[in-house]
């Protein structure tokens, strides 16, 4: 196989792991529900047509992940001051304990897949990460 197909297999296994290590928590949380709630951690507040681009998914998609967050309690939705037609969604206090809970967990996986590393795989693993970070800016 070529480098380019051996990257594309090993980061997808590890991904769909990480969305698999996200899926395992009791409030069954789906990928796109955690990132909806990591965006709007991360960047703030912002509308549903807005958090649709920034996730790459249509504006039919996101409707329902944003019920469901809102039903769990976990955002919070007001009118936008701009426009009162539109909605500002905004993560709550219970969203932001379910993020952090969440992250906990997966981060305490993965370091612990990383003590089974000797030292120098680890430090070859953390020298290849902003290759990693700039091959995927470019594509």
């Amino acid at each position: 196989m070529t480098l380019a197909q051996d990257l594309r297999l090993a980061v997808g296994r590890f991904a769909r792991r990480l969305r698999q290590l996200y899926a395992d928590g009791d409030d069954n949380l789906s990928f796109l529900e955690l990132a909806v709630l990591q965006r709007l951690e991360r960047t703030g507040a912002a509308s549903p047509g807005g958090l649709a681009g920034q996730e790459n998914v249509t504006s039919a998609a996101i409707a329902p992940v944003l019920r469901r967050l809102d039903e769990q309690g976990f955002i919070s939705r007001t009118p936008d001051p701009a426009d009162g037609r539109r909605a500002v969604v905004t993560i709550n206090p219970s969203g932001r304990t379910a993020l952090r809970t969440r992250e906990a967990a997966s981060i305490t996986r993965i370091h612990d897949a990383l003590e089974t590393l000797t030292a120098d795989e680890r430090r070859r693993l953390a020298d290849v990460i902003p290759l990693l970070e700039k091959v995927t800016a470019q594509l």
